[in-house]
């Protein structure tokens, strides 16, 4: 690391992503822990809900997927950008991330979506210093429509979909599993549990504050 992207990276806010397949809870799970503990940290909204619930076009078509999987990525980049501006010394709850996309571009390849971005998967889960992945319901065999009303895969799409992300997120040092459950408030419950932690262990490696003032990675869960 440069020693410029070394003081980059010194004084860029704290970031945890919530990632997961569709019907995972990963919403819900960052809802509620932002209300438990709102002044430490602010939520970061999933940036294709905001838009496919804004009007955005939605299609299947591979040429019309990337263009929408760019634009995603760039809506992404810059509202975590707006939220650390506007909310000094908190961390950012992020619904998804920068590396989401790669599990929802059209080739079987998640590198060529990174390339298309300029950017590498490497850079990218180095913008976060946590993951909490939240598996698919549907990996249980579960329903998982009605949760978001944007959503529109089917239950083995949604395996298909959990079984990338998963691979591609789980290259993060810390990188924290909330298995399936059958009982939701039993995952929900798992998965606030282990926020709390991730978040008290941020700030303890930091000093107690919400700023990092190192150039100190995280390394294990």
């Amino acid at each position: 690391m440069s020693a410029k992207s070394t003081r980059a990276h010194a004084h860029r806010p704290l970031r945890v992503v919530v990632s997961g397949g569709p019907g995972g809870g990963k919403t819900t799970a960052a809802d509620l822990f932002r209300r438990e503990i709102g002044s430490k940290v602010v939520l970061v909204p999933e940036a294709a809900t905001l838009m496919f619930s804004s009007g955005f076009p939605r299609s299947h078509d591979p040429e019309s997927v990337k263009i929408i999987q760019r634009t995603i990525y760039q809506v992404q980049m810059q509202m975590e950008a707006l939220y650390a501006v506007q909310n000094p010394g908190r961390i950012l709850l992020c619904d998804r991330g920068t590396v989401d996309g790669a599990a929802y571009w059209p080739d079987d390849h998640p590198h060529e979506f990174f390339h298309a971005q300029g950017t590498t998967l490497k850079e990218e889960l180095a913008r976060y210093d946590a993951v909490l992945f939240f598996e698919s319901a549907a990996v249980g065999g579960m329903m998982i429509k009605g949760g978001n009303p944007v959503r529109d895969e089917t239950g083995e799409e949604a395996v298909v979909l959990d079984t990338r992300l998963r691979d591609i997120w789980s290259q993060h040092p810390r990188f924290v599993l909330v298995p399936h459950n059958p009982s939701f408030f039993k995952k929900i419950s798992s998965g606030l549990a282990a926020m709390e932690s991730i978040v008290g262990q941020l700030l303890h490696e930091n000093g107690g504050t919400h700023k990092t003032t190192s150039t100190k990675r995280p390394r294990k869960a």
